[in-house]
Parts: structure tokens; sequence; C-alpha cells
């Protein structure tokens, strides 16, 4: 007798009893074939998943019922239906409305093709994967884990969404915030430690006068109360002595990369002009720096990433390109390439000439002066990661200003009120104060 085949997608980052309660129902109509969604098909619809796919395997594996377990590498069930052609495939009937909608109807078109059958089971009530997945967060993170996640994010994600955070808060609203874009649930995927926006929270100028210890002062605020990466300004690294001993540090707190930019002197931010920026560092001597740093840390986890100012300096591209390839070859685990243009045409040039001779480098940009650009605009260019560098600071200090101002002029507080948000919102927003 020829056993049938069950076919049941899942993500299985949590296993709860609605998963064991599917596969069991699933046993009842023959060999259960497990498609076990990659990391690339979750991370481009969803969170990326706490577990990698090996460590899901190995759990799902072991399940009573489970006859084997294959990757499914697109969050459509279409491709590995064609390729397995299962007799059944079984689902939750959750996916009769929402986002899931159309690949309900996509499902049932294809298994019409070969005489395939769709075995719609009642959804498991009282579970929640959104509920799940606070749940988890507030369990915490390890640095070991989240050191690891950045790399993660860049295998397994079209481009990587990193926005600033500069205190707790804002850290724990990067955390949080999601939007629904079709079937796609859209998050932040880190943090970005900003030198600027670090210094102008102290009211002191963007200098690089402030030393490492203090910047993780501050930065432990943040590491405390979320569990998504974090991607460090370096500024330029300082002396060699003391980028490794940076990279140490960074590492050991579980900070997953840092980014310094190859310049020398006094820091004075790019924003200002070529007027206000230095010297470029020499090819060698950056190199060298980059190399040193790659030395010193423990894990293979852990990113060191060249920024390259030759755009910002008035150089050329092909000043950029050069650097960028002899970073790379000193070791740097990504570039980040920066520029003042505002039509993003030198960005676009490099990135596309820097692809044509290297196609798995991480490619990293702030597009601040040109952010017509749509990440997927920017992801055509061979972009790995845009940050979104100083937004959140630059949001908030119009909104106090204006409440300030407000009070001033009336008085009292009364007017504001629509302008701010509810005491106990704001007491419900921070971890185990309810």
């Amino acid at each position: 007798m020829i056993t049938k085949t069950v076919y049941l997608g899942m993500t299985a980052d949590v296993i709860h009893p609605g998963l064991i309660n599917i596969i069991q129902e699933a046993t009842k109509y023959g060999d259960v074939l497990i498609g076990l969604l990659t990391d690339n098909a979750i991370a481009s619809h969803k969170r990326l998943p706490y577990l990698t796919y090996e460590q899901r395997k190995a759990v799902v594996e072991n399940i009573k019922g489970v006859k084997e377990v294959v990757p499914q590498n697109a969050w459509s069930y279409i491709p590995n239906l064609l390729k397995y052609k299962p007799d059944y495939i079984i689902h939750g009937d959750d996916w009769k409305e929402g986002p899931l909608m159309k690949i309900r109807e996509e499902v049932y078109n294809v298994m019409s093709q070969f005489g395939g059958e769709v075995i719609e089971i009642p959804y498991t009530k009282g579970l929640n994967s959104s509920e799940f997945n606070k749940d988890l967060r507030s369990i915490g993170t390890t640095p070991e884990i989240r050191l690891k996640t950045l790399r993660r994010l860049i295998q397994a994600k079209p481009i990587v969404r990193i926005l600033e955070a500069h205190s707790g808060m804002s850290g724990l609203i990067i955390e949080n915030l999601s939007a629904q874009h079709g079937d796609t649930i859209r998050e932040f995927d880190g943090m970005w430690s900003s030198s600027l926006t670090d210094s102008t929270c102290k009211g002191k100028p963007d200098i690089e006068a402030v030393d490492l210890t203090t910047r993780l002062n501050d930065l432990t605020n943040i590491l405390e109360c979320t569990t998504k990466p974090i991607i460090f300004d370096g500024d330029t690294g300082g002396k060699t002595e003391h980028f490794v001993f940076t990279v140490r540090t960074l590492e050991r707190n579980g900070i997953s990369a840092v980014i310094i930019e190859d310049k020398v002197g006094l820091k004075k931010n790019s924003l200002f002009g070529t007027d206000a920026v230095q010297t470029q560092d020499s090819i060698e001597g950056f190199c060298y720096k980059i190399a040193e740093g790659k030395k010193a840390q423990v894990t293979k986890d852990f990113m060191i990433i060249a920024r390259i100012e030759s755009l910002i300096a008035g150089k050329s591209v092909d000043d950029a390109l050069e650097r960028a390839f002899a970073y790379v070859n000193a070791g740097a685990d990504g570039v980040m390439i920066h520029s003042k243009e505002k039509s993003g045409s030198d960005i676009k040039e490099f990135c596309e000439r820097f692809r044509a001779g290297d196609s798995t480098t991480p490619i990293v940009v702030v597009p601040t002066t040109y952010n017509q650009y749509t990440e997927e605009e920017l992801q055509t260019w061979g972009i790995n990661v845009v940050i979104y560098a100083n937004h959140m600071l630059r949001a908030s200090y119009p909104a106090m200003y204006k409440v300030a101002q407000m009070i001033l002029e009336n008085s009292r507080s009364l007017e504001v009120n629509e302008l701010c948000m509810p005491i106990k919102q704001i007491l419900e927003l921070i971890p185990g104060t309810k």
C-alpha cells in the first residue's frame, strides 16, 4: 500500500499546542512532510526567528509524527508544492481571512492541478504569535545572541533596516514598533548608536571628545531594555591601539558591529562641508587599523565596517572604489559609502561598480540627503543595510520645544495635552511597570 504525503509549512520558532495539534491531525492522512521556512523566507515578511534554521529543524525532526523536514525557501507554499506534489496540504482555517487569503487561493489552484487536496482545521484558539514574540522579548537576550543577529539578518533579508536610538525610550520604540504592509509585517531590524545624537543629547558638540566608557554607559540603557542588534558609530576609531580596545569592549557587550571612518585629525561632522572634513587617512594606514581590529576580536560574528569619506571630501568615485576594495582585502566585513549629494547618483555609481567586482561584501548607506529613494530602490543598487541615522533625535527636539513654548504662552499645560502621551501609557510602555 502506498502511503500518502501530507505537507505542512511552518516557522516553528516557538513550539506551542497549536503546532502539535495540527501535526497530530496531519498524521491521520499520511506521512507528514514539514516544509520548514528558512530564515530568508521568514525575514522577508516578519521578524527574523530567534532560532536558526538548523536549530528549528533539529527540534521539529524530533516531534512525534513528523516523517521528514525539508526547507521552504519562500514565503509562498507554491514552489514546494510543485516540487513534492503532496497528496494533501494541511493548514489552520485562520487563513480564510486577512493577509493570508491570497496565499490560500494560490494553494487551492496549484493543488487542483495535480489532484491534491487542501485540508483546513479549526485554528487553535487562545494562541497568538504576536503575543509569543512579546513574551520572548520580555525574557531578553544575551550578548552572544544579540551579537550574531546582524550577520543573520544580512544573510536572510534583501535589505536590513536600522534606526538611530539615543535612549532606552527610543530603543523601546524600535524594539516594539511594527506596521502591516499586505501580508508582510515591517519592523526595524536593529539600532544605530550615533556619535552625533549621543553628544547632542548631552548638549555637547560632535567632535569625538567623549571616551568609550562614557558612550557605553549611555548605551547600557538601550542594551538593558531591548534585544535587537546594535551598530556602533566608532567615528575614526582613534589610534589603532585604542581601536583594538574598542573592538574587544564592544564585542564583549554584544554589539554587532562598529563603523569607523577613514579620517585623521580632530573630528568634525561630515555634513558641514569639505572645509570641515579632515584629511583622509592613507589607504595603508586605515587598512592597518582594520587588520589590527580584526585580530583583536574573539568571535567571527563581530563586524568591522569601513566608512569611506572620499565623496564627502570631494574626491572621485574611483578613489572611493580603490579604498573600498583595499579595506575589504584588509579584512573589513562591510563598506559604508557616504555622500552629501542630494541626487544620490554618486552613491548609485559607487554601489553598482563595487558590486561588479564584489558581489558579497555588505554595502551600508545613510540616505539622509538623498532620502527620495525607497529601500526597495536602494536594494536594486546592491545595498544591504540602510541606516536612518538621526531621525529619532531630530523628531524629539521640535516636539519638546513646541510643548515648552505652549506652556510658556498659556501659563498652564492644558493646551499641550493632545501633544503629550498619557502618563498611564508611558508607564505601560516600560517593561515590568504594570
